[in-house]
């Protein structure tokens, strides 16, 4: 055992570390591109693209705050921020939704994060110091899941309500795209890491792929 963290009065749905995505992507880019050697995919050249990657993202964050972050979010209705490498307490108690908060996600650059609640919102936060950005307006039941654009400027969010949502991080009044075509709640939700698709997969026993 490293560390133990503690803070919520209740069960823990979700904990989202903010180089998810690099770690997730590794030497590819939005795109899709890794690097080659001749016509044959070179490992090792795979693996200083992604530590290049890594190194140049963390030097472009600044020194402001800790490059890798950890938020959980729970039952208690809250969201904690935390320094995992640096303290076992919280930084921020991160306070807004009315209900259980079910799911999180950071920007793929780490600047912003999403969280998703039974009470049918999502908000938006900022992925260095969880302080409020947001809230999104606009499903009629639980959302479920949020997952980010590769580019970070576009959120999707799953609901009860049958129904994924597209919004702009820069404008979030109102949803940018309203997809329907499930018969029941969706409780899954990804999107690829070139951009270009959107999976859903929910209660209705179906999984959809969406052009985005």
């Amino acid at each position: 055992l490293v560390r133990t963290l503690k803070g919520h009065a209740h069960r823990i749905n979700f904990i989202a570390l903010s180089t998810d995505y690099l770690c997730r992507t590794g030497a590819f880019d939005h795109t899709g591109s890794l690097i080659k050697k001749g016509d044959e995919k070179d490992v090792e050249a795979g693996k200083k693209a992604a530590l290049q990657r890594y190194n140049e993202a963390k030097k472009n964050h600044g020194t402001a705050t800790p490059f890798e972050r950890l938020v959980s979010c729970s039952d208690d209705f809250t969201l904690f921020l935390w320094h995992p490498t640096d303290d076992k307490k919280p930084v921020k108690r991160m306070l807004g939704h009315q209900q259980p908060v079910t799911h999180l996600s950071f920007s793929p650059d780490g600047r912003y994060l999403a969280s998703a609640s039974f009470d049918k919102k999502v908000k938006l936060w900022c992925g260095k110091t969880g302080n409020f950005l947001a809230t999104l307006t606009g499903h009629v039941g639980h959302v479920y899941q949020v997952c980010w654009a590769p580019d970070s400027r576009l959120i999707a969010s799953a609901s009860k309500d049958s129904t994924l949502k597209v919004w702009e991080a820069r404008n979030p009044k109102k949803p940018k795209t309203t997809l329907s075509g499930h018969f029941d709640a969706i409780y899954a939700l990804d999107w690829s890491p070139n951009g270009t698709l959107i999976a859903s997969g929910g209660k209705d026993r179906i999984l959809k792929i969406w052009a985005s």
